[in-house]
């Protein structure tokens, strides 16, 4: 499976479940010291963009983007990183998955943009998770699998 179509296969679920987040519901935390709805959508998105932005220009910087806090729904946001983060990862080049970059002051260790994209794709997952959560906790039952293959 290439790059492009393991990210939608897991993309296409978070956009599903994020689909189902109401504007009223953005504030909702399932716990005091979970995110709020929206600081999950909003962390995952610009997460897994500037996991793969890193790797395409080889240092640490884009890692440590910030994101202005803005009026889009949750789910124009999705469509906004899920196409800018395809594009990316569509334009790596065997050269910028191969090499290391320095992340000591983030993870404490040089990586490789293939460990980069190893890592986004996980942390997209291990949210997801919480995201099944938090609909579920929202009244929602009819969920999607979690992965997509189509």
């Amino acid at each position: 499976m290439n790059l492009v179509s393991h990210f939608l296969a897991h993309r296409t679920v978070t956009n599903a479940l994020v689909g189902k987040i109401e504007e009223a519901n953005y504030d909702f935390t399932p716990t005091e010291t979970s995110m709020s709805a929206q600081k999950l959508v909003t962390h995952m998105y610009t997460s897994y963009y500037k996991f793969i932005k890193t790797v395409k220009e080889g240092n640490g910087a884009p890692f440590l983007e910030k994101f202005d806090d803005n009026e889009q729904s949750l789910n124009q946001l999705g469509e906004d990183f899920t196409e800018k983060t395809k594009e990316l990862l569509a334009s790596l080049t065997k050269e910028e998955l191969d090499r290391e970059i320095d992340m000591t002051k983030i993870f404490g260790m040089n990586v490789t943009g293939h460990l980069m994209v190893q890592m986004a794709i996980e942390h997209e997952i291990h949210h997801k998770g919480n995201l099944f959560v938090y609909v579920r906790e929202m009244g929602h039952t009819d969920l999607p699998l979690y992965i997509n293959f189509k």
